[in-house]
């Protein structure tokens, strides 16, 4: 147990049977009435998000979430198959757990692994991964100056919008949470 003056991001709590994930907070100290915590908390399972206030020092239950670094070894064709760096465990984890994540996963990529009493959770990759691009139309001299776009196929099969300038078999950074494409990686 905790209460809600110890909330940090990322924490994840248990109300009322469901897990919660803390996305931001912030305590108020109204000049009249007592002091509250204002957060803003996403259900783990579902993603849906909610606006939640408590009253400063309020207890609330948090989860046991243990997330661990592992790294992605195949898809069997029914799930996902990680294993713990540390133990060599493997673990099955679902299509719909893995979601949008499958659109950055290449072989032997680490991700961090989030489980709750031996269930899976999600699975978070970093910020950005870096990719080539395996199909896309020819790049013009002279198109690096407008800000138009191409559709270009990812190693992953993903495809996302690329400048104009950019050409098959070139190496790019990708945002994982936007599929929104950052720039040449150089070497």
């Amino acid at each position: 147990m905790a209460t809600t003056n110890d909330l940090k991001n990322g924490m994840v709590l248990n109300i009322d049977g469901q897990l919660w994930a803390v996305t931001e907070f912030q305590h108020v100290k109204p000049g009249k009435g007592p002091a509250f915590v204002r957060t803003k908390l996403r259900n783990v399972e579902s993603g849906k998000n909610v606006d939640r206030t408590f009253n400063a020092g309020t207890k609330v239950e948090t989860a046991n979430v243990d997330k661990r670094t592992m790294q992605y070894l195949y898809n069997d064709g029914t799930s996902y198959i990680f294993m713990d760096t540390a133990t060599y465990d493997q673990l099955e984890v679902p299509p719909e757990v893995v979601g949008d994540a499958v659109n950055f996963l290449l072989e032997n990529q680490d991700a961090i692994v989030a489980t709750n009493e031996g269930r899976v959770l999600f699975v978070e990759l970093p910020a950005s991964v870096e990719l080539v691009i395996t199909f896309t139309e020819p790049g013009l001299a002279g198109d690096s100056a407008t800000g138009r776009t191409k559709p270009a196929t990812l190693e992953t099969g993903h495809e996302i919008q690329v400048p104009l300038f950019i050409n098959q078999g070139e190496k790019i950074k990708v945002d994982t949470r936007d599929s929104s494409y950052l720039g040449r990686v150089k070497g």
